[in-house]
């Protein structure tokens, strides 16, 4: 296992809600060592792909399939970020 602090965002955090999950806000999570950001979407906390546009890994947005190791900072952002925030965060290139 490795510990990894994980965040939610907006909607994201409604969700996680639901699923009777409360901490969301830099709570430390440990995940299978070697698993991706869809394993901890789907399978640890109950999301579907739909539910999250944007995965921040360590500040820089990545793939749902990037894998995960000790220490570090995951977030998830739900569909619907407006979009000058989108090109800012770096979920939107410039066309």
């Amino acid at each position: 296992m490795v510990t990894i602090t994980f965040n939610a965002f907006s909607f994201v955090r409604e969700k996680l809600k639901k699923n009777g999950i409360t901490d969301f806000i830099n709570a430390k999570v440990e995940v299978p060592e070697g698993c991706d950001v869809n394993y901890l979407i789907q399978n640890m906390m109950g999301l579907k792909d739909e539910d999250v546009e944007a995965v921040f890994l360590n500040g820089k947005v990545v793939p749902k399939t990037s894998i995960m190791r000790d220490g570090d900072r995951v977030a998830l952002v739900p569909p619907g970020t407006p979009g000058s925030y989108r090109l800012t965060l770096g979920m939107k290139k410039r066309d």
